[in-house]
């Protein structure tokens, strides 16, 4: 199994719209690296679901539910398709992830503008503990 991470505008499609509508078609994605992670993930992955803007926090976790398929709305891009699996107990904010020591090299510290990333099973393995404390 991989890691990643999607990030989405709260505003434009949040966690609560996830597990509201159950799955959904993550598209949209219109930079190359971030595609290429996408072509990457394999049905069964895990995803930590990342609201930017004013919430800068990881908030929950996607299963990859089919993976990658050519974007609905632009056939040269690609498209998965995700579904809730839970919540973290409380959210982990970009500032926790970049004041630990342990998260140094994690993509959303070093590129953190990219939409879909790698995370490592340490990563993430994390990112749940951090999600359990106060």
């Amino acid at each position: 199994m991989n890691y990643w991470l999607i990030k989405t505008e709260p505003n434009t499609y949040s966690w609560d719209d996830l597990k509201r509508d159950g799955e959904t078609v993550w598209d949209g994605i219109r930079n190359f690296q971030a595609r290429s992670h996408l072509k990457a993930m394999k049905k069964g992955d895990q995803a930590f679901f990342y609201h930017t803007g004013d919430e800068k926090a990881i908030v929950g976790i996607a299963t990859v539910t089919r993976e990658h398929f050519p974007d609905p709305k632009d056939k040269e891009w690609a498209a998965v398709m995700v579904a809730p699996r839970k919540a973290l107990k409380r959210p982990v904010t970009l500032a926790e992830v970049k004041a630990d020591k342990r998260l140094k090299d994690m993509v959303l510290v070093r590129a953190a503008r990219l939409s879909v990333q790698p995370v490592s099973p340490q990563e993430f393995e994390t990112i749940l503990k951090l999600s359990e404390t106060k």
